[in-house]
């Protein structure tokens, strides 16, 4: 086992101030291939991106502040951590905490968060050279409460890590939460038709109509990635961007640079399915690509048709994991209705360091009863899904 009181560790300015090779040896080893990283949203590229365009920084509550573990000056791990002035885009709620503690007299705000902003995606948060895992996920969540504590800080959160995070870190220092998303499982499925086969025969026809309705919009659905995206595509999705976020929060985290960064280094990574009539985009559902994973990130239209949203956010990343043999989709945070198109319940981690044991005691009060409650939830979820659970659901509809 490496030895932890070797490392030393460092909070830099942001993630553009590290070598971006040096960045990826901890967040994505295994593109040492030439292959795809497992996540595309802890690469150097990606959260470089919401740097310089902007999405974080000064003025927009996430300020990067990234560790960095080094043994005899070479670096060994890091992590991408943020301090922050409100709970916005973090998909992990903690706004009840917050509002308790500052009515208690506490000041809850500013708080560090080790995450990747605006994306709620499981990955690993402490990101290791292989042969460091234990002592550099040790030494950087350490240093994160050490840090918190040392400025007085209310609290230090590890959001959409890892099972194996949670399992190492959780039961010590840091409370271990558990909620849940709906993911898209492939079971080798060769075409869309074979996995409607594993559903219900209601829920085949209520698909099959879904998609008949969707695709009668009056345009064209087609899936875009690398080249194949120009800038006018990126013009029409700012627009649907703005749209969905104007309505469901009030103003888009991202700005429009982001999107051009996007373009410029991570196109090859993007996956954009668009619907167009007469030539124009009128809705769009943006996915990032990982190696064995679709991200569904997010959608907006400019028209209102029947069902598009599910064909252009579920349908069509289900057509393009199976295409493509990725093992899964992950279509983001919330929202049961994916359950009945085949997203079935999967526990999300997220680890909590808080400095005041009073506050320390009722949450891990409440995040007891949260867990049980969540295990319910998705024993009887899952229950009710859509896939077949007796004869009785392998008859065959008309349209089979």
């Amino acid at each position: 086992m490496r030895d932890p009181d070797t490392i030393e560790i460092s909070s830099e300015s942001g993630v553009a101030a590290i070598d971006a090779a040096v960045w990826d040896a901890c967040a994505c080893p295994e593109t040492v291939d030439g292959g795809a990283p497992r996540d595309p949203f802890t690469t150097h590229r990606f959260l470089s991106a919401l740097e310089r365009s902007g999405s974080v920084g000064d003025g927009t509550g996430w300020i990067p502040r990234p560790l960095v573990a080094r043994v005899a000056g070479e670096v060994v791990a890091v992590a991408p951590m943020y301090v922050k002035t409100h709970s916005q885009g973090e998909y992990i709620f903690d706004h009840g905490w917050a509002d308790a503690w500052e009515r208690a007299g506490g000041r809850y705000y500013p708080k560090l968060q080790i995450a990747v902003p605006f994306t709620p995606v499981t990955g690993r948060r402490f990101l290791t050279r292989p042969g460091w895992d234990d002592a550099g996920r040790a030494a950087l969540a350490e240093a994160a409460s050490r840090i918190a504590a040392q400025n007085r800080l209310s609290s230090v959160h590890v959001t959409f890590c890892t099972d194996a995070e949670a399992d190492a870190l959780g039961g010590g220092d840091y409370l271990h939460r558990i909620t849940q998303q709906f993911h898209w499982e492939n079971r080798g499925y060769s075409s869309f038709d074979q996995f409607l086969t594993d559903l219900s025969s209601r829920k085949r026809k209520a698909i099959r109509k879904e998609r008949e309705r969707a695709q009668a919009f009056g345009g064209t659905i087609r899936r875009l990635s690398g080249n194949q995206i120009e800038a006018r595509h990126w013009d029409a999705f700012w627009r649907f961007y703005q749209d969905t976020g104007s309505r469901k929060w009030g103003r888009p985290y991202l700005t429009r640079a982001f999107f051009d960064e996007l373009h410029a280094t991570m196109r090859g990574d993007v996956v954009l399915v668009l619907a167009e009539r007469n030539g124009e985009p009128v809705a769009g559902a943006l996915n990032l690509l990982g190696r064995d994973t679709l991200f569904g990130r997010y959608w907006g239209a400019t028209e209102d048709h029947p069902f598009l949203h599910f064909e252009c956010c579920y349908y069509q990343a289900i057509d393009h994991a199976i295409a493509q043999g990725l093992s899964r989709v992950e279509a983001g945070a919330q929202g049961e209705h994916k359950l009945a198109r085949g997203y079935l319940p999967s526990p999300i981690h997220s680890l909590h360091w808080i400095a005041d044991k009073g506050l320390r005691a009722a949450v891990a009060r409440f995040l007891e009863a949260e867990r049980a409650a969540t295990d319910e939830d998705i024993e009887i979820l899952t229950a009710y899904g859509p896939f077949r659970r007796g004869p009785a659901d392998t008859a065959q509809d008309p349209q089979d």
